[in-house]
């Protein structure tokens, strides 16, 4: 793997498990990481159907409650909102944490789009990780368009449950 490559934009490969996820990962902690820690995705595809990890599913629900309204289905866009899918492909992991966290504001030809910030929504930074994994999975069609039901995931892992009590305090 490219030194200089920035984290989350190492390619996509398949594991030896069969399965897609990017250059580098392992399962680690109860969670698929890339070697600078930056959280990845694994999708697996057999038998006809898609099953991910617990993280990837995750961002998926999450994404779902907190983001399509604006970046639509499948983080594929709306007219206001860009494709969260495509900008994945070159947009590094801090520079997606920065986004979501702090907002952003554009100006497309005296048009204003404006990305708020989510910094202090628990629901969204709780999960952000997630979040990106999901996203990062769309964004190499490693994950097609479409639902994942309860039963296309990994279980729970103990560390996930324990990261989201501590950061939702319940």
């Amino acid at each position: 793997m490219a030194e200089d490559v920035q984290p989350g934009l190492q390619k996509e490969v398949t594991l030896a498990d069969g399965c897609l996820s990017q250059e580098g990962a392992e399962f680690k902690d109860g969670k698929w990481v890339l070697p600078d820690g930056t959280p990845t995705f694994h999708v697996c595809h057999k038998d006809d159907k898609y099953v991910v990890d617990w993280a990837t599913y995750n961002g998926y629900r999450r994404y779902h409650g907190e983001c399509h309204v604006c970046h639509g289905p499948n983080g594929l866009g709306s007219t206001y909102a860009p494709a969260l899918a495509h900008s994945l492909q070159t947009m590094d992991y801090g520079t997606f944490l920065g986004t979501v966290a702090s907002g952003r504001t554009r100006d497309e030809a005296g048009t204003k789009f404006v990305m708020p910030a989510f910094g202090d929504n628990k629901n969204v930074m709780c999960f952000i990780n997630d979040l990106y994994v999901y996203l990062k999975a769309r964004s190499f069609e490693a994950l097609p368009a479409g639902q994942l039901g309860g039963r296309n995931r990994d279980e729970k892992p103990q560390q996930a449950r324990d990261e989201e009590k501590a950061c939702l305090g319940s």
